[in-house]
């Protein structure tokens, strides 16, 4: 009866964060979209709802960070948030894997949509109104998603993941469930939600391989810009290979993906052995859990010796 307490205990806490990783990106960009429309149709010349979305944004990350009421939760919030600072050498190979990732996905997307017909996601026509508008209203479109969903899928959901599976199964199924959660918005082809789960598992294999969920958020915000102004205005443009033929682009493409994809893993098995030698923080709570259970495994090792 214990172990089947223990293990329904774990089960409902790992889909209880699961539900707050959704909830809390649904409610950003839920929120983000009615600033938007509200904004373009009462005073588009003056862009306030990108002020107004950094200062809930600032507020939301302050709160999952540990800051506010109550206290009691404090240090756990800023735990599973896992926004611990890492060395140079760290963040620099996290960005190369992650901008190779991004041009290795983009070959990938471009690929996919030539195979399978899609829906658009190109942004809607915002010729009319002011480009300094645009261009911010881009930006931030660009900065909440990554912050958070880095914070609710990488941080929250993901830590509490590795805490019940091993590294690579905790990526695997926040990866699907972060697939998912694009579903409503972006539908449940399988070319897209596959898409959106190889994302998740450069995001998520970032996050775990460095402990934290900060370098992967430029680049996350790099990919996003890349895909709003370079991949999907173009979208509409591009054929089925199954009316029209493969082309040389076609063919290009392939192999972007493939090449780039080499490099990308080249790159994370680089960020692996820079990650070893750039332990966290004595301060991080996690960092704690983790030398407790390595020092228990070591005395348990050592008493085992000693009976031999």
């Amino acid at each position: 009866m214990e172990v089947e307490r223990s293990f329904a205990a774990r089960t409902l806490k790992v889909v209880g964060f699961g539900l707050l990783a959704l909830a809390i990106t649904t409610l950003a960009g839920g929120i983000w979209s009615a600033l938007l429309i509200i904004n373009l149709r009462s005073s588009p010349a003056a862009p306030w709802s990108v002020p107004a979305m950094a200062l809930l944004l600032w507020l939301a990350w302050s709160y999952l960070g540990g800051r506010g009421w109550p206290r009691s939760t404090s240090e756990a919030r800023r735990s599973y948030l896992r926004a611990n600072q890492r060395s140079g050498r760290t963040y620099l190979w996290a960005w190369i894997a992650g901008i190779l990732s991004v041009v290795a996905l983009a070959g990938y997307w471009i690929v996919l949509f030539r195979l399978v017909k899609m829906p658009l996601n190109a942004l809607p026509d915002m010729s009319s109104y002011p480009r300094i508008t645009v261009a911010l209203m881009i930006l931030m479109g660009s900065l909440v998603a990554p912050f958070m969903e880095e914070a609710s899928f990488r941080g929250y959901f993901l830590v509490a993941l590795e805490r019940e599976f091993r590294g690579a199964a905790a990526v695997a199924i926040s990866s699907v469930v972060f697939a998912l959660a694009h579903g409503p918005t972006q539908g449940f082809l399988w070319p897209k939600l596959l898409f959106y789960c190889l994302v998740g598992v450069v995001f998520g294999a970032t996050a775990y391989l460095t402990n934290s969920i900060l370098p992967a958020i430029p680049v996350h915000v790099v990919g996003l810009l890349v895909f709003f102004t370079s991949v999907w205005p173009h979208d509409a443009a591009r054929r089925l290979v199954w009316d029209r033929g493969t082309d040389n682009w076609f063919w290009i493409h392939v192999a972007q993906a493939i090449a780039f994809t080499v490099l990308a893993i080249w790159a994370f098995q680089r960020l692996a052995r820079a990650s070893i030698q750039d332990p966290p923080s004595k301060e991080n709570p996690t960092w704690r859990l983790q030398r407790a259970a390595a020092s228990q495994q070591k005395s348990s090792a050592a008493s085992a010796e000693k009976r031999l």
